[in-house]
């Protein structure tokens, strides 16, 4: 159960933002005894992967906090985040942590299923994100955007950190992002009703 939470918080994080988890996962794993990676994925905690990642979030953190542009890198990001969300939920779900002692059973006999899971995991995340977006930026004229991905980012962050120290608050996670898709739901429900209202006003004219 603490194997699938890992996995499931990874995944989700790098539905908000791919690269956090990793880098996260490559440091713990480098610089710590919190995180032993399956031999499988030790290529995580490599030097030159590290900082290579620490790159492109640079360049992602920057990217998605400017209104218009942050549209187009989420599109990007379409295949990047479900990517990353495989690989961590793959790497987290068989890793050895402070709380996952014997990971070696999970999955063995399917291994393509916690790659398979945090696919969609992380899409379905990276699907609400890219939803909520451009509420944000109609409703606060753009000047939403910085705010909504410092969020964002700081709830990766949280997230990944937890996922591998404390994974049963996963699941207060969860909650919140099942609130979050509700209100994102609701307020594109309400703009399509709006417009509906505007265009036969407009008719009856």
């Amino acid at each position: 159960m603490l194997e699938i939470l890992t996995g499931t918080g990874l995944a989700a994080s790098a539905g908000l933002n791919a690269y956090i988890p990793m880098l996260a996962m490559g440091l713990l794993a480098r610089y710590t005894e919190v995180l032993q990676l399956p031999s499988g994925w030790q290529w995580l905690s490599n030097g030159w992967v590290i900082a290579i990642l620490t790159v492109l979030l640079a360049i992602e953190v920057v990217a998605d906090k400017v209104p218009v542009v942050d549209h187009f890198n989420d599109v990007v990001q379409t295949l990047v985040r479900p990517t990353a969300g495989g690989l961590v939920f793959g790497a987290g779900a068989g890793s050895e942590t402070v709380t996952v002692t014997d990971p070696a059973g999970f999955f063995t006999s399917h291994q393509w299923v916690p790659i398979v899971a945090g696919v969609v995991i992380a899409l379905g995340v990276h699907g609400l994100k890219a939803a909520a977006r451009p509420v944000i930026n109609t409703t606060t004229a753009g000047f939403g955007a910085p705010v909504a991905s410092t969020a964002e980012d700081a709830t990766s962050v949280i997230m990944s950190i937890v996922a591998i120290l404390l994974p049963v608050l996963v699941l207060v996670f969860g909650v919140l992002l099942v609130g979050l898709a509700v209100w994102v739901f609701q307020r594109r429900a309400a703009k399509r009703s709006e417009r509906r209202a505007a265009r036969a006003a407009g008719y009856q004219v």
